[in-house]
């Protein structure tokens, strides 16, 4: 007679006689995982920031056209690349603009939220 086979491909053993089951299998060890620091996510980052800019030199490179501008008055002649890539560089600094406010805002509520936890 044949032992019942599980899905995972081991068999099981029948419970012994006196009715409990039998000992549980020794724990397999836990798969290493591989440690992550600061220098490789620096490096990680740098590496990712060579490869955006490479991107950038071959889109102002490709877009080289001039092009007039006015804005508030303003008139300028620009190639369309670096116009666009101003463009992208402001809208970056009203994004980060904004997650500074948040961050702040979120630092005094926690800090509010502190001190009245300290005084009651």
């Amino acid at each position: 007679m044949s032992d019942p086979v599980t899905p995972a491909g081991t068999t099981t053993l029948p419970p012994s006689a006196n009715g409990s089951a039998p000992p549980p299998a020794p724990a397999s060890p836990a798969p290493r995982r591989r440690l992550r620091t600061r220098i490789s996510g620096v490096r990680i980052a740098l590496i990712a920031g060579i490869v955006i800019l490479a991107v950038v030199l071959i889109f102002i490179i490709q877009n080289a056209n001039a092009v007039n501008i006015s804005f508030l008055g303003a008139h300028l002649h620009l190639s369309l690349a670096v116009a666009l890539l101003f463009a992208a560089i402001a809208g970056a600094l009203i994004m980060a603009a904004a997650g500074t406010a948040r961050i702040t805002e979120l630092r005094q509520i926690m800090r509010r939220d502190r001190r009245k936890s300290r005084a009651s």
